[in-house]
């Protein structure tokens, strides 16, 4: 060969992304990777925070990864140019709110972009045909390349000897034969060619940390965009609505109401941005206020905290009220009890 290859590998944190570089490095190439923030794959965000989830090991994948196989790995912040993927996907959503496949083509692009600036020569990912419904089926796999703009550059080598040549194969850059042909939903074969490569306590496969594949996750989404009139959400939105119980007893506005001190320490750094409850009478959850509650709004919602608190059984506990300004009051409400919420209430 001319010159010493290198290539980019897109690192979602995952065992393909980690096997997939492997595989090439192992032949020789120079390779570093690359994870795109989105918003909507924070990786230990919610068990960092909640109490019953702190024996998880807190640590993102995607670094992870690149400790494994001693590569640099760059971090880009896509979160603005991501939006209209998940507004507008070309290809629709898959069983929930994941734009699957155009996902994968705006991260193919991006990372085209990303080698035709720095002079690296291919693109890897660690797609296995037929493995995702939506965006690994082996006749979308062309539709990556093309919309992404980046053709015969685009290297899957858990998956190579199922799909035609590319260029890194023809330039000898690697060789086919040593590259792999799974397929499929089983996950053995890439973890018996982890146990081969010695790769262990990787991210065990759940869809991905894609918070859009959840379907628990989507309805607060969806409900977040009606009572917006449209489809929009900042940074901010994103990770409230992984945390806490949604109530929404009014169009016109919800609470986000603590489940733990974990939540309830996350919340409270919110306290500028919304209006806010917190139990005074008996140890109880912070709330947050989303929306235009009137003053009949906030009295509801005060009730409800006074619900989930333990004076839920008292005839009336004291709460207080903060305005985004800082200002302060007490409200003494009966708790509103269980069986009269309706379940329609809670997202």
């Amino acid at each position: 060969m001319s010159k010493h290859p290198k290539a980019l590998a897109l690192i979602s944190g995952g065992l393909d992304s980690l096997l997939a570089s492997k595989v090439v490095q192992d032949q020789g190439v120079h390779v570093e990777g690359i994870n795109f923030f989105t918003g909507f794959c924070v990786e230990g965000h919610t068990h960092a925070i909640r109490k019953q989830d702190r024996a998880r090991p807190k640590r993102n994948n995607a670094l992870w990864v690149a400790d494994q196989l001693g590569i640099k790995l760059h971090i880009v912040d896509v979160v603005d140019e991501y939006k209209q993927v998940v507004f507008n996907p070309k290809y629709g959503y898959g069983a929930h709110l994941n734009p699957c496949l155009d996902c994968k083509i705006f991260m193919v692009r991006k990372a085209r972009e990303w080698i035709e600036q720095r002079g690296f020569d291919f693109v890897i990912t660690g797609e296995v045909v037929g493995q995702r419904p939506k965006s690994q089926r082996k006749h979308a796999m062309p539709l990556v390349q093309r919309d992404a703009g980046i053709d015969d550059r685009l290297l899957r080598p858990l998956s190579a000897r199922n799909l035609p040549e590319t260029l890194p194969e023809r330039m000898g850059w690697v060789d086919r034969d040593k590259l792999h042909g799974f397929s499929g939903r089983s996950r053995k074969p890439q973890m018996a060619l982890a146990a081969l490569y010695g790769f262990e306590d990787y991210a065990q496969p759940a869809g991905g940390c894609c918070f859009l594949t959840d379907g628990n996750y989507t309805v607060k989404l969806t409900d977040l965009w009606k009572s917006r009139g449209g489809r929009r959400y900042e940074l901010d939105d994103i990770m409230l609505l992984k945390v806490g119980r949604h109530i929404r007893p009014a169009p016109n506005f919800k609470l986000i109401v603590a489940r733990e001190e974990g939540e309830v320490n996350f919340l409270s750094g919110y306290r500028r941005l919304f209006p806010s409850l917190k139990m005074v009478s008996h140890s109880g959850p912070l709330a947050l206020l989303d929306g235009e509650p009137t003053a009949a709004d906030i009295e509801l919602a005060a009730r409800i905290v006074g619900r989930y608190s333990q004076g839920r059984a008292a005839p009336l506990v004291e709460l207080e009220y903060a305005t985004t300004g800082g200002e302060k009051s007490r409200l003494r409400v009966a708790p509103m009890c269980a069986d009269d919420m309706p379940k329609g209430w809670l997202l």
